[in-house]
């Protein structure tokens, strides 16, 4: 017997929490409904789960918070933010803190339904393996990176990479010394390719810029309008030397 997807429903609505619950649970979820970030937080510790879906605005913790508080010991979990905001600077925000998708109230079943099955398909199956045939273990520069443990590595030095954070850097791994083309990494490692999504992305580069910044001969370039370049001084890639 198949082993049903266990998601995560944090919304204090009565009404829309109980209408998302029925539905997803009709499409065959395991549903764990949460008041409140606060209860959404407890229920996170205890449970297993494969997806979380939270409503941003809630008493006593909101989505954000209480996302913040999930990536301090989980970077994998897929989170879906709910919100009556349709700020550009509160979906970057939802971003930055590691979010997945960001869906603005009123909204249909069907069109969370979909948002689902799409970061369910692109979590569960591993794009990035179809990237590369390389092992998951990378020299960059005076780093070492252990892209299936999410680990950076330079001297004693040891950093936990989020989910995202390693995926990028893989993809600039696989290209280095060579561009990666933004709408690669943005349908790689995102599904899809829209200006909030890519100016969440380069949040991301900014952030592996800094913790790769111990070794000198290491950069990331963006060119502009094409995408951004791992350069190592003194690397080349296979290909390069081919040619």
């Amino acid at each position: 017997m198949k082993k049903k997807t266990r998601i995560l429903l944090v919304e204090d609505d009565p009404n829309l929490s109980m209408v998302l619950k029925d539905y997803l649970e009709m499409l065959d979820y395991e549903i764990f409904h949460a008041k409140d970030g606060a209860d959404g937080y407890r229920v996170f510790k205890s449970k297993s789960l494969d997806l979380i879906v939270l409503d941003v605005m809630m008493p006593r913790k909101d989505g954000f918070a209480l996302a913040e508080d999930i990536r301090k010991t989980n970077s994998r979990v897929p989170i879906i933010f709910l919100t009556a905001k349709s700020l550009k600077e509160d979906r970057l925000k939802g971003f930055r803190i590691g979010g997945d998708d960001y869906i603005t109230k009123p909204f249909s079943t069907e069109e969370l339904s979909l948002r689902i099955k799409a970061i369910l398909k692109r979590t569960q199956v591993n794009l990035l393996d179809k990237v590369s045939e390389n092992d998951d273990h990378y020299k960059v520069g005076k780093y070492s990176f252990d892209y299936k443990n999410m680990l950076l590595k330079i001297d004693e030095t040891e950093r936990t990479l989020t989910r995202k954070e390693a995926s990028l850097l893989k993809l600039l791994c696989i290209y280095k010394n060579k561009i990666l083309p933004r709408e690669k990494a943005l349908n790689t490692i995102w599904g899809e390719n829209d200006y909030f999504i890519g100016r969440s992305m380069d949040v991301f580069i900014a952030k592996l810029r800094k913790y790769l910044k111990d070794d000198p001969g290491i950069s990331i370039t963006n060119v502009h309008g094409i995408g951004f370049k791992l350069e190592v001084a003194g690397e080349k890639t296979e290909k390069d030397n081919e040619e």
